[in-house]
């Protein structure tokens, strides 16, 4: 596999995810919004975030390593999760769509969690690096609802 492939699965979302912060950046009232119980300071999401990203990037980088040949059903779902993922914080925190936010992640946590399982069937370790991402979405879940009940 060529480098730039290599770079590009593996950075690819961290990209996708610094474009979506820079579109939301002047619009994020977190600070102003009535949080429930375990909410983390504002500081704990480009950590968190950027941590998962590079976890998806290498999940998928060794997953299309392992598999040179297209698998077609992996990829667009792969894809699709990525954008469901950016444009939920859109949809939270620019346009302040906040049931629609929680539906959303409902259908992100959906995608996630199919992708691990299909992951699971063809590279175990590629659906074991999806964990943090499937457990921080879950939290975001409850974090979304509660934002939502509490404001």
């Amino acid at each position: 596999m060529k480098l730039s492939k290599k770079i590009f699965y593996i950075f690819f979302p961290l990209l996708i995810g610094g474009i979506v912060s820079l579109i939301i950046k002047d619009h994020i009232d977190y600070l102003s919004l009535n949080k429930p119980p375990l909410a983390p300071p504002k500081l704990a999401f480009p950590i968190a975030w950027s941590i998962i990203y590079l976890l998806m990037g290498i999940a998928y980088y060794l997953f299309k390593k392992a598999h040179r040949i297209r698998r077609n059903t992996v990829d667009r779902l792969y894809y699709l999760q990525l954008f469901v993922n950016a444009l939920w914080s859109i949809i939270f925190f620019l346009w302040k769509w906040r049931f629609i936010a929680i539906v959303w992640i409902l259908f992100l946590l959906i995608l996630i969690v199919d992708l691990t399982i299909k992951f699971y069937a063809d590279k175990k370790i590629s659906a074991y690096l999806f964990i943090p991402y499937i457990l921080w979405v879950v939290f975001a879940t409850y974090l979304t609802i509660g934002i939502y009940i509490l404001n």
